[in-house]
């Protein structure tokens, strides 16, 4: 049979049959739900010893008695400063997991990637996303519920203006380090700023651009989350604890210690060949004094301002 009485003869290897001869480049696992976690780069963090972390503050600040004197007055008043004797005590949260790998899996299945080390990558990074989650929503310490009442605002209208970020200013006026919202709470500020002719500037941080309002850049995070009815709220704070501000707590010098607050540890293998590793995450998070932080209550991402 020649080639023109058969049009469909093969000529040359295909395609398909080819593939099976070459070797494919393969990547390591993606996961799509892990972010830039910007919040936790930029909070101070504390190391605490035995999990616990006290927070003494001064008790009436204000009777705290001084006086200018004139060069000839020979007396001086006399006063004191005294302490709450009921400080609060914040003890480390622990975010932890188990990680089973069979030891065949490991053994057959690591090259070019190894399976426990993805296994672990994967699993931290799931940690550390619950771990910014907690600090800003975890009931008992989250920023959320422990901002002072005297520290909330209620926006003027529907989406976050200008004037909305300013009052939180007012706010947070010593020393404010970074405002942190959602990103579509960010993106309805810039149309706001835009629209009323003072669009925002934008800075450089860590290479990567961020707008900012009077300075003070606005730090995306999807951990402050949107209700159903497209309402979130949009934080203001100084952080540090020599600017008396908001600080993250972990524990130090832990078994396994693979970064601050966080282990891993081999648990051994079971009788069905199945190796188990603990990984654990420690934190929690003080706002050290009540003018550290604002928030900006039931801002509205989807309406626009009408005038």
């Amino acid at each position: 049979m020649t080639n023109n009485q058969n049009p469909e003869l093969q000529l040359a290897v295909n395609d398909v049959a080819a593939r099976q001869l070459a070797n494919a480049t393969k990547t390591i696992p993606q996961l799509e739900t892990i972010s830039p976690r910007w919040f936790i780069r930029l909070l101070h963090w504390t190391p605490v010893e035995a999990g616990i972390y006290r927070l003494n503050k001064v008790k009436n600040p204000s009777q705290v008695e001084v006086a200018c004197s004139e060069r000839d007055e020979r007396e001086l008043p006399e006063t004191f400063v005294d302490y709450e004797e009921s400080p609060r005590e914040y003890f480390l949260s622990a975010v932890n997991t188990v990680v089973d790998v069979h030891t065949r899996v490991s053994d057959l299945y690591s090259s070019p990637h190894d399976q426990i080390q993805e296994q672990l990558r994967l699993t931290i990074e799931i940690l550390k996303e619950r771990q910014e989650n907690e600090l800003i929503n975890n009931p008992e310490y989250g920023l959320l519920h422990n901002v002072a009442d005297s520290q909330k605002v209620q926006p003027r209208g529907l989406a976050p203006t200008p004037d909305d970020l300013d009052e939180l200013l007012v706010k947070v006026w010593k020393e404010p380090a970074f405002f942190l919202a959602h990103p579509k709470a960010i993106a309805a500020f810039g149309r706001e700023a835009t629209r009323r002719g003072v669009p925002p500037a934008t800075i450089s941080l860590f290479g990567s651009p961020f707008i900012t309002w009077r300075g003070v850049p606005l730090i995306p995070s999807d951990k402050l989350t949107i209700n159903d009815q497209g309402k979130t709220n949009i934080l203001l704070m100084r952080v540090g604890s020599s600017r008396q501000g908001v600080v993250g707590l972990y524990q130090p010098n832990l078994p396994g210690q693979q970064g601050p607050g966080l282990s891993v540890r081999f648990m051994g293998i079971s009788r069905k060949a199945i190796a188990s590793y603990l990984v654990s995450l420690y934190c929690s998070l003080a706002i050290l004094t009540d003018d550290a932080a604002a928030v900006l209550e039931n801002v509205d991402v989807n309406q626009y301002h009408t005038y």
